[in-house]
């Protein structure tokens, strides 16, 4: 299985960005896809997941802005992000978790994507 994150970039406070996340080499769309970002000097923090059958669960911090979805038949999930803030700025990760495993959290991940820079500017 492999996951690969994309949309990343700069965007002034208050733009928007949209990330893809393409799953490949599984073939059943029954898995929930989950976002996490990572600041420097800070941990990894759980953004949004949405289940198989698209049921969105947010972080606190995002509710309102971010919106996740999913495409099964290009095997995508998507992230919206609106009304950014420089407290967004992180490296956004997409990853899979493994059967049985909490979708919120980082030790519940089995496939986990490279990650896409996004930057807002004050």
């Amino acid at each position: 299985v492999q996951l690969q994150a994309s949309g990343g970039g700069l965007v002034q406070t208050g733009g928007s960005l949209r990330l893809s996340c393409v799953v490949s080499g599984r073939t059943s769309g029954i898995y929930p896809v989950t976002w996490f970002r990572q600041a420097p000097g800070k941990e990894r923090e759980f953004v949004t997941a949405i289940t198989w059958n698209s049921r969105p669960y947010y972080a606190d911090s995002v509710k309102g802005r971010f919106t996740i979805s999913r495409d099964h038949t290009k095997n995508t999930a998507y992230l919206q992000m609106d009304s950014l803030k420089p407290e967004d700025t992180a490296v956004y990760y997409c990853a899979v978790p493994r059967p049985g495993g909490s979708m919120l959290l980082v030790g519940g991940m089995d496939y986990w994507g490279k990650g896409t820079q996004v930057t807002v500017s004050s």
